[in-house]
């Protein structure tokens, strides 16, 4: 949005007084979009921000449930008063709580297992994504908050999964199938989610015959091994894709309607964002394989028969 725009919404709702559970649905919408309340019932919000046109479809809302609601654009009268409703939206405090139980939580990192790892991961994203989307003016608490999350997701990624690759830039090449088979694939021990995913994928859309080695350490990958997963391996990160996906556009796999809904489940379990209902499962199902499993061939035979099921499920046309 504009830095400079002089425009804001007054929203002005008013509730019969019985409606005490109204009221408090209406008080916790408007937060969630941003709001500031001027006074009870009178709320700003800046014209220009996405949630502004959600703001209608709460008033309609108000006036369903027997409420009035109004909704006024407002503009500063000088550069003062802008500065002053812009003050209303600062949200250094709303950091506060956030970064404390980061802290917190950094210190039980070393105690959790791979899967209250994940989710203590994406609890904490989800609070941070909510308060940077309502940050409509930031400065420098975003920036400080972003070091921190920055430093705790490395510190999970550290424990989760030793040596997870860097993303390297460049471009994805192609690459013929037929001239991949049989080959010796190799990758850190331990599976998790991208490199779990990344070995089924190879043994079912590209090399049935393949053979696996997985590493203690990255330096112990043999010269003729393909390797995935790992800096310095054929196949890693890229970009912002992760290796299962890198995989899926080298072989030309990434039109598979399936495969492609698969990799977004992977992305998200393995490096965030937009996620599929399934991925909590998915993670799961591959903790409790890696407790029955120690060994790795064991748990990629076990894991790939889900695999195998999701991916029919995300073929499906019917919706999910």
């Amino acid at each position: 949005m504009s830095q400079n725009s002089d425009t804001w919404l007054a929203f002005v709702v008013s509730l019969p007084s019985a409606a005490a559970t109204v009221r408090m649905r209406i008080w916790r919408a408007v937060k969630s979009l941003g709001c500031v309340p001027l006074r009870d019932g009178v709320y700003l919000l800046p014209a220009q921000v996405e949630q502004a046109t959600q703001l209608q479809t709460l008033a309609d809302d108000t006036v369903h449930d027997g409420g009035t609601a109004w909704m006024l654009r407002v503009h500063a009268q000088d550069m003062a008063e802008q500065a002053a409703y812009r003050a209303l939206f600062d949200r250094a405090e709303e950091y506060v709580p956030w970064l404390e139980e980061l802290t917190q939580s950094r210190q039980l990192l070393p105690t959790l297992s791979a899967a209250e790892l994940q989710r203590l991961h994406r609890r904490h994203a989800r609070t941070y994504e909510a308060i940077r989307k309502i940050d409509f003016f930031p400065g420098e608490a975003l920036i400080r908050a972003d070091a921190q999350w920055r430093d705790f997701t490395n510190a999970v990624e550290s424990i989760q999964s030793p040596g997870e690759p860097q993303a390297s830039a460049g471009r994805i090449a192609r690459r013929d199938r037929m001239q991949y088979q049989g080959r010796l694939w190799a990758t850190r021990r331990h599976l998790w989610v991208d490199r779990v995913a990344s070995a089924w994928l190879i043994q079912r859309f590209i090399d049935p015959s393949a053979r696996f080695m997985w590493l203690d350490s990255p330096s112990e990958c043999p010269l003729d091994a393909l390797g995935f997963d790992f800096d310095g391996a054929t196949f890693s990160h890229m970009g912002n894709l992760v290796t299962f996906e890198v995989l899926l556009t080298s072989f030309g796999l990434d039109s598979d309607r399936g495969l492609q809904r698969l990799g977004v489940m992977v992305h998200a379990l393995d490096v965030g964002g937009t996620t599929t209902p399934e991925a909590g499962g998915f993670e799961s199902i591959l903790s409790g394989a890696r407790k029955r499993w120690p060994d790795d061939d064991a748990l990629l035979a076990d894991v790939s028969g889900v695999l195998d099921s999701l991916h029919a499920h995300f073929s499906s046309n019917r919706k999910t």
